[in-house]
């Protein structure tokens, strides 16, 4: 019997970084996602198959029941058969009995998006390996790869969710995100993925006294969401990015790439790549396809 789970993936609209420490975010799950589909196999092995958006396969492989249950390493260090070890590793700590009690897997994943767009390959693998095995997909996101959280949420609903770690809970509200100026947000694709571990790395390293800048970006985070008109949703956002472009010790998107541009942008969690949001009186397509960057995807494309 073939079983399949599906996850949406994700968007950080405000909050990035400082979502960890507990600042309030504000997340919008998209269109785009993921599914795992599985059968039963024999041979105590897992048979998986990765396929990208476009019906090619990304990673093929087979685990042993047996390294799953020691957390043995291929060979090479860091490549995508150790990091899904580790996670089923941590699911089989969760919940053995699917190794336990199961002869074999055959199970494939297939993205609704290109994979280097960033727009959650990870968390969407993880919710959907915790909805097979009915565990908790934030434990077991915070047993392997480690973050706040926030793109599970939005894996597991289908409107946009405010977002806070309290006592290191994840606490999440569902908000209605509908804005009469939705088509004048567009996000662009910086043409390249980038790491959020290392991110996450490196704001450790240079967040001084953020409990400072945490109330500021609550309120940002109020403003963004409640904003009915296109232009205090826009102040809101250029003023959330001179607030972590200081914490950060870095330029924003706008002034590195678009500083000519007649609006604003905003980065989308890791700064430096993946998806940014724009906002401007006119569609800013042809403007970011001048600029060598052709994925240009209009609001409701790209949001559910």
């Amino acid at each position: 019997m073939k079983q399949r789970f599906y996850s949406n993936g994700k968007l950080l609209i405000t909050g990035e970084y400082v979502v960890l420490d507990g600042a309030k975010a504000f997340a919008l799950p998209t269109k785009f996602g993921q599914s795992l589909q599985v059968e039963e196999a024999s041979g105590n092995l897992i048979h998986w198959t990765s396929y990208d958006s476009d019906g090619s396969i990304w990673f093929e492989d087979t685990i042993s029941f047996a390294s799953v249950i020691r957390k043995e390493h291929a060979d090479e260090t860091g490549n995508i058969k150790n990091t899904l070890i580790d996670i089923l590793h941590e699911a089989y700590l969760m919940h053995p009995d699917f190794i336990t009690q199961g002869n074999g897997y055959r199970i494939a994943t297939e993205l609704t998006f290109p994979k280097n767009w960033g727009l959650g390959t990870s968390s969407t693998l993880i919710n959907n390996v915790a909805q097979w095995l009915h565990i908790d997909a934030f434990e077991l996101l915070q047993r392997s790869f480690g973050g706040s959280g926030y793109d599970i949420a939005c894996a597991q609903n289908n409107s946009g969710i405010l977002y806070q770690l309290v006592d290191d809970k994840p606490m999440v509200e569902l908000v209605e995100f509908h804005p009469d100026f939705a088509d004048k947000i567009f996000f662009v694709y910086l043409n390249k993925k980038q790491n959020s571990k290392a991110a996450i790395a490196s704001y450790f390293g240079k967040h001084g006294a953020i409990y400072k800048t945490i109330p500021v970006i609550d309120s940002l985070t109020q403003e963004v969401i409640e904003a009915q008109q296109p232009q205090d949703f826009a102040k809101a956002l250029a003023q959330h990015e001179i607030e972590l472009s200081n914490i950060l010790e870095l330029s924003t998107v706008k002034e590195m790439l678009f500083d000519d541009f007649d609006g604003v942008i905003k980065s989308l969690g890791a700064w430096g790549g993946d998806f940014v949001l724009s906002i401007s009186k006119e569609n800013p397509t042809a403007y970011f396809k001048s600029k060598g960057f052709e994925t240009v995807i209009p609001y409701h494309e790209m949001i559910l």
